[in-house]
């Protein structure tokens, strides 16, 4: 089901305030929250609920022990979880950029640490670069903004790299 462009920023409204939510009743655990990298209007299909739950799984698995509350939704707009550690943000971040550089599908899972202010805790502030594209290695944020690479393009690598983990699996 493709969704618009207005359903997408609405939904990334929801998610920041129910982020405010969880900080504002929790400001002594960290919140970490999972998306799904699904380019395109389509943010919903079988591929994105395998990496969904390939990710959720590497969280449980990470935080085993550590985490006191796990939220998923499934939503049209895409899938998100909202976990909350108790683990120092920027130990969380590093752990999550950890999933996100090793797992077999970590290219496709977009964890943020979310800061008390709301915003994420960057990559460079734990003295990582920034996420790189999956096609040609360069800056992601700049392959996007450039339009550099075609949905088709997108979607054949994302395709592969799950097919790829379905079979090791």
């Amino acid at each position: 089901m493709e969704i618009t462009l207005s359903e997408l920023l609405a939904s990334r409204d929801a998610r920041q305030a129910r982020q405010q939510v969880l900080l504002s009743e929790h400001p002594d655990e960290t919140l970490v929250c999972l998306t799904v990298v699904m380019p395109g209007a389509v943010k919903r299909n079988r591929q994105s609920l395998i990496v969904a739950h390939a990710a959720v799984e590497a969280l449980r698995e990470c935080f085993d022990g550590h985490m006191g509350f796990l939220e998923e939704r499934d939503l049209p707009t895409g899938y998100e979880a909202y976990l909350l550690v108790d683990v120092a943000r920027l130990d969380a971040k590093r752990m999550v950029s950890h999933i996100e550089e090793t797992h077999p599908l970590g290219r496709l899972f977009d964890i943020d640490v979310i800061a008390p202010d709301g915003r994420p805790v960057s990559r460079t502030a734990i003295g990582l670069p920034l996420r790189r594209c999956i096609i040609c290695g360069s800056e992601a944020r700049l392959c996007m903004r450039q339009h550099k690479h075609t949905q088709e393009e997108l979607h054949q690598r994302i395709s592969q790299l799950i097919e790829g983990y379905v079979h090791r699996v």
